[in-house]
């Protein structure tokens, strides 16, 4: 069956959440700290099918945190998909009443993430360990909202725990009108290599649309988590960090070659500056330039390297950052643009 669905699912074809239509079948994922909307809307410049905003913690939404509120903001960028999380039902329902309001056409639940300051929470990937409580959680949101409601999950606590099937079959009849796997449990975090066959398990219990996410970093990546999970679209994730382009890439839009690619990472440079303010966006950046010297410009000497990375002058970081990467001769490393 699997393999009869792979053959009627090109990557570039679109689909659909709801009433909600997607350009094609390559998402990316929600990644905290990493895609905010200077990322997002490069991602979907270059092809993306559908850009998820970073976790939106719900309760501080609703008492209207500055972050919170920076991490909503879409842009224009359309379809806009928010994702929240939380521990109380309240919380989320008043945090998607206020999303909804504020332009997103898709609420996703975050039912998945492993970071210890998100379950210390009892939140994130927490809930499949509760899933007489995280579906309460889902009705309520459903509930609140006339737009679709979507939930992002892993394959289950751990090993021991595989419950995504049943918590997406009851997410469905409630409402939820798709679901995403990534496939580790919590307790292996981003450790060995994620279960894409694991994930057939939920395509079985469930007849809305399925994303499979882990560990897809190449066009015969994304076509064989299909073919084993018998989703309907993949999610990258990690694959698009120094890269941001990438998800388009593999739905077969041309990346930046290497020539355009010094002036690219100065203008992602500058989006967060605008996005942050200087001081804010200095430090934001510096994960993300470090990806794309790692990326582009391994030759680069540590000194230099460290001058960039830690430097508190947004002039200088600029000009460094294009002179570094227009003159590294790694033409490798160039080459993961394309």
């Amino acid at each position: 069956m699997k393999d009869n669905h792979l053959i009627s699912v090109a990557l570039d074809t679109p689909f659909s959440i709801g009433s909600v239509p997607i350009r094609n079948r390559i998402v990316l994922a929600p990644m905290s700290g990493v895609t905010d909307l200077p990322f997002r809307r490069l991602a979907f410049r270059y092809g993306a099918g559908l850009v998820v905003t970073e976790m939106v913690a719900s309760r501080e939404l609703v008492f209207n945190a500055a972050e919170s509120w920076s991490r909503l903001k879409g842009a224009g960028l359309t379809p806009h998909m928010v994702q929240l999380a939380g521990r109380e039902a309240k919380w989320l329902a008043e945090a998607a009443i206020i999303a909804e309001a504020n332009g997103a056409d898709i609420i996703d639940i975050n039912m998945g993430c492993p970071a210890k300051k998100v379950i210390g929470g009892y939140a994130g990937s927490a809930l499949m360990r509760e899933p007489d409580h995280a579906l309460s959680l889902i009705e309520a949101t459903v509930k609140a909202v006339k737009i679709p409601v979507t939930v992002k999950m892993r394959l289950g606590w751990d090993e021991a725990s595989m419950n995504a099937p049943d918590i997406a079959a009851r997410a469905e009849a409630a409402g939820v009108q798709l679901v995403t796997v990534h496939g580790r449990t919590r307790m292996q975090f981003y450790e060995g290599r994620a279960n894409w066959d694991a994930i057939s398990a939920v395509r079985d219990a469930i007849r809305i649309p399925l994303i499979a996410n882990g560990d897809v970093e190449t066009v015969e990546d994304a076509r064989e988590i299909l073919r084993r999970s018998g989703a309907d679209a993949v999610m990258v994730g990690r694959g698009c960090q120094g890269r941001p382009w990438h998800a388009g890439v593999l739905v077969g839009h041309a990346g930046p070659d290497a020539s355009e690619i010094p002036g690219l990472v100065v203008e992602h440079y500058k989006m967060m500056l605008e996005h942050y303010g200087n001081e804010v966006g200095v430090r934001h950046a510096r994960k993300h330039l470090g990806w794309y010297l790692d990326r582009y410009a391994r030759d680069l000497a540590s000194e230099a390297k460290a001058a960039i990375m830690t430097s508190k002058d947004a002039v200088f970081v600029a000009a460094a950052l294009e002179r570094a990467l227009s003159a590294s001769g790694d033409a490798g490393a160039r080459q993961e643009a394309a």
